[in-house]
């Protein structure tokens, strides 16, 4: 079993003192310890902030040109060594190999190259007529605080750009599944990425967290994870005027239009939905179909999860593997439970473990239909492979059933034409909409509406972010 017993600060590798809590890391397919970490007290923390507020006048009058160069640096050596930083995810998340490689890792190198050229894109300063010069300036150290379920490429989506904006980093990722981070911070010290401009430190939340979000030296936060947790961390930053971005839970709707392809609809927006074993904050999660076709929607989803494989993530035929943890895996067996309490109807899967794995977090595939939108699981983040079928009477209902939550990341729209899909996607409330299946790249802009939370990742999009807008006159 490994053990991680330092914090990388300042550029260095930090000791934890010997009155640290140390906390085992479970590989979530076999139950058993794979790794023990420190973790942070309030001092490191301070350290931490220390070293990035120490190294913010140098990072941030870097020239930008150059500060892509590092950024690049850093996705060629995640490039190198796509499958080491994958497989410590399989182990330490349970994502099958194929999807830690091409999206938990994939998405991770893409997000540091679109940072760095976004800044050829990017005006720093300009001349506003000949009476004043408009200045973009880094809002100061940031605080990245990741969730566990894409640790590596959440964590990414926040360095980097705000490396690219010259601001500095303290980065906290979550102790359930930090181990990813530990390479990225050996790949900074290795590219020669200056001392204190990137500071990783392992804790938990309600303490490390909720001190690093109100430490006086923070200049700005950038949050993902639960809204819960995330309207606490606004509050909180609230009584320091503190810039924060926040992407929070979400309850996507993939609507399906009359007319549209119904099998293929039904079996994207199913696979959409168990993806990383459906702890994913944009899964479309809700299935809206006219109520006409409420049985083929059915047959269809049922057919797909029965062929689906669930099991250990590392064996390339695994479709599915376990959630994170057990309590994550009590989550989801509780909303299955009230699903069936409530009046849904079960057409495959259930709160009952697969009957051939006897041992590891892992949670059968499962579709309800005749869900309503006044009962629980189609209004609560279940982050499960758990799919709710909604019929509907007609298009102006189905937009309502969509908007009808406090959540607004994401959804889809499947319609027999391109214009007809983006007419209803122009009226759904969420952050993003795909048409007919539509992948996203991780260039555009992504976050919420409502409770979804506030600010954009990607690109140029966040890039701005972490800029402040100053007038000279």
């Amino acid at each position: 079993m490994s053990s991680f017993d330092r914090f990388y600060i300042n550029g260095d590798w930090v000791p934890a003192g010997s009155a640290h809590e140390r906390l085992p890391v479970l590989n979530p397919t076999t139950e058993e310890a794979i790794a023990e970490v420190a973790l942070a007290s309030k001092d490191d923390i301070d350290r931490a902030v220390d070293a990035a507020q120490r190294a913010l006048p140098s990072w941030s009058s870097t020239e930008p040109k150059k500060r892509a160069q590092y950024l690049h640096a850093i996705a060629d050596a995640i490039e190198q060594n796509v499958d080491g930083i994958a497989a410590v995810l399989t182990e330490d998340v349970g994502v099958p190999t194929k999807f830690a490689q091409d999206v938990q890792v994939g998405w991770t190198i893409q997000y540091f190259r679109d940072a760095a050229n976004a800044l050829s894109d990017i005006e720093f300063e300009s001349a506003y007529g000949d009476s004043a010069i408009v200045r973009r300036e880094p809002v100061g150290v940031v605080a990245a605080i990741t969730p566990w379920n894409f640790p590596l490429m959440q964590s990414a989506a926040k360095v980097a750009p705000a490396l690219a904006a010259g601001c500095t980093v303290v980065l906290k990722p979550s102790e359930v599944a930090p181990l990813s981070l530990f390479s990225l911070a050996e790949i900074a010290s290795e590219v020669g990425l200056p001392a204190g401009v990137l500071n990783i430190a392992t804790g938990y939340g309600p303490e490390i967290g909720e001190h690093l979000v109100c430490h006086p030296g923070v200049n700005a936060v950038s949050f993902t994870g639960s809204t819960r947790a995330g309207t606490r961390i606004a509050a909180l930053a609230a009584a320091d005027v503190k810039r924060v971005t926040l992407e929070l839970g979400g309850k996507s709707a993939g609507v399906v239009l009359p007319g549209a392809d119904i099998e293929q609809a039904a079996r994207a927006t199913l696979l959409d939905c168990y993806l990383n074993s459906g702890q994913k904050c944009v899964a479309q999660t809700r299935l809206l179909v006219p109520r006409s076709q409420l049985e083929a929607a059915e047959s269809t989803t049922k057919a797909v999860a029965q062929k689906l494989t669930v099991g250990d993530p590392a064996d390339p035929s695994v479709d599915v593997g376990p959630v994170v943890s057990a309590a994550q895996l009590a989550r989801v067996r509780d909303h299955i439970i009230r699903a069936e309490e409530s009046g849904a109807q079960l057409i495959v899967g259930g709160a009952d473990s697969p009957a051939n794995l006897g041992r590891g977090y892992f949670v059968r595939p499962t579709v309800f239909s005749s869900v309503t939108t006044d009962m629980p699981l189609a209004q609560e983040e279940v982050f499960g492979p758990v799919l709710a079928i909604l019929p509907y009477d007609t298009v102006d209902e189905a937009i309502e059933i969509a908007n009808d939550s406090e959540y607004g990341l994401g959804g889809g729209v499947w319609a027999k034409t391109r214009d007809e899909g983006i007419a209803i996607a122009r009226k759904i409330r969420t952050g993003q909409v795909a048409i007919n299946g539509a992948i996203p790249t991780p260039d555009l802009p992504f976050g919420g509406f409502k409770k979804s939370g506030y600010g954009r990742e990607g690109g140029a999009y966040a890039v701005n972010e972490f800029l402040e807008i100053k007038t000279i006159y």
